[in-house]
């Protein structure tokens, strides 16, 4: 790794595809910076709609879920900052100039020295929104940072210090998240409307469905540890030349 732990930041966003990607890349780093007194903030650029597999669900009504779910799971990593929801429609984000633009507003309006979200240049990616996701999030930061992008926004550049991109094919940057595995589960656990198509656990999971769920996450946090040489980390691909 080229580099551990940033310094915690004052204000900090993660910018996810959809409800519960920023907690599972990134969750026990932002739940670690939260105790630390960073403000975080987190920002949805979908609707989440399509996040089920039964063929007769309401979407609408799935969509609320999701949102309340994200604010609940938020609140327990200790977020104090805002939870933005985009509202694009789940399956169908671009990467284009209007989303661009409500990113780089949020991030002028917030503020964050650290930004964190999807790496694009990832291989083999299969899901459009997450690769979206994470080109809004690079050219988010450059239209935010630079005076001439979107001056009818009427709002201040803002340059972030560093940008962590998760899911990345080559990883360089670890942060110790020894001692917030529980959080990052716990997190993960309010995902409800998710536990049959993201986290393998039955509608209503009992006491040894969740271990298993926290065991899991642990044991995630422990192989990524161990490409660090640490007992417990997040991996990303760090950016700090903004």
């Amino acid at each position: 790794m080229r580099s551990q732990d940033l310094t915690v930041p004052e204000r900090a966003l993660a910018i996810g595809a959809h409800p519960d990607d920023i907690e599972l890349k990134a969750g026990a780093t932002l739940a670690k910076w939260a105790t630390q007194g960073c403000e975080v903030s987190l920002l949805v650029c979908t609707d989440g709609s399509k996040g089920t597999w039964d063929p007769g669900a309401d979407l609408d009504k799935l969509v609320v879920v999701r949102q309340y779910e994200q604010r609940e799971s938020a609140r327990r990593l200790g977020a104090v900052g805002e939870v933005v929801f985009l509202g694009w429609v789940d399956g169908e984000l671009e990467s284009g100039p209007v989303p661009r633009r409500q990113v780089a507003s949020w991030i002028r309006k917030l503020r964050p020295d650290v930004v964190l979200g999807h790496d694009p240049w990832r291989r083999w990616r299969l899901h459009p929104d997450h690769r979206h996701a994470g080109w809004l999030t690079v050219d988010g930061i450059v239209a935010a940072r630079d005076p001439h992008f979107f001056p009818e926004l009427d709002l201040a550049p803002h340059r972030p210090d560093a940008l962590l991109l998760f899911e990345a094919d080559e990883p360089d940057h670890a942060e110790d998240t020894s001692g917030f595995a529980t959080a990052k589960a716990t997190a993960i656990e309010a995902f409800v409307s998710q536990y049959e198509t993201t986290l393998d656990l039955p509608p209503e999971p009992d006491d040894v469905d969740l271990a298993r769920l926290h065991a899991w996450v642990a044991d995630r946090l422990a192989e990524s540890g161990a490409e660090a040489g640490l007992a417990s980390a997040e991996l990303f691909k760090l950016i700090d030349d903004l």
